[in-house]
């Protein structure tokens, strides 16, 4: 049977599962399945690859988006530029296996992101695979950004205790990549003075469960426009089953 699956650390719950196991059931697509497949290490990709002969193509999530990169045979040009993975073709000859790499958080993004019109300037939180597509999304409509991380690593990157009100007023489009508030951990949220935002701000979040996070709601609050990540990931999602098919 073909298969495909998804890797990541914790996969708890799994948007990527649902969404393949309902799409070949509503399509009528027989002899496909779709497999969570948790990986202690980036290192066990490889020995995972080769004991299931039936895997066709990968999702990859947090933490691996950017470390499976070395692992790789080929990087799609987009994917290359972003620097982090989210899609893997594999093909095979015999005994050996060729791995290509896709970035397809790019095309959801870019696509379902409703602040992107009108927006200058924007804070992206996180410095992880997801946030390097959605600053790569960023950059090229245009639009300026800064990373916001708990650990800035360079001079384009600053620290949560930095966005002041000085900046959401210059920043109007505010992307949360962090896995702060996903189910379970409901309660969490990105650290921000969201006191100081207003109806001319936009919040995205890239998170869908629970479909409005702690982020958002504080957002709303104050008055912002909010999205959450849904329509991205369904999105991305039927972007990487044309790639596997392509």
């Amino acid at each position: 049977m073909t298969t495909f699956a998804l890797i990541g650390k914790t996969l708890t719950h799994a948007f990527s599962k649902a969404f393949f196991d309902e799409k070949f059931l509503r399509e009528n697509i027989t002899g496909c399945r779709y497999l969570l497949a948790p990986l202690p290490s980036i290192e066990n990709l490889i020995p995972f690859i080769k004991s299931n002969p039936d895997l066709k193509g990968l999702n990859v999530t947090i933490p691996y988006k950017q470390a499976v990169l070395p692992l790789l045979d080929a990087v799609d040009p987009v994917a290359g530029e972003v620097g982090a993975v989210n899609t893997i073709v594999i093909k095979r000859r015999r005994e050996s296996i060729w791995l290509k790499g896709y970035n397809t958080d790019v095309f959801g993004f870019e696509n379902s992101c409703n602040g992107l019109r009108h927006a200058q300037r924007a804070l992206v939180l996180g410095s992880g695979g997801a946030a390097k597509a959605a600053g790569f999304v960023l950059q090229k409509n245009g639009i300026d950004y800064l990373t916001v991380s708990r650990n800035p690593k360079n001079e384009n990157e600053i620290a949560y205790r930095d966005v002041d009100a000085s900046l959401l007023d210059s920043h109007k489009l505010i992307v949360n990549t962090t896995p702060l508030g996903m189910f379970p951990d409901v309660k969490s949220y990105p650290p921000l003075p969201y006191q100081q935002l207003s109806r001319h701000h936009f919040l995205f979040d890239m998170i869908y469960n629970p479909t409005e996070t702690e982020f958002l709601k504080r957002g709303k609050a104050a008055g912002a426009a909010t999205q959450n990540g849904l329509k991205m990931l369904t999105l991305q999602a039927e972007k990487a089953w044309e790639v596997w098919n392509s």
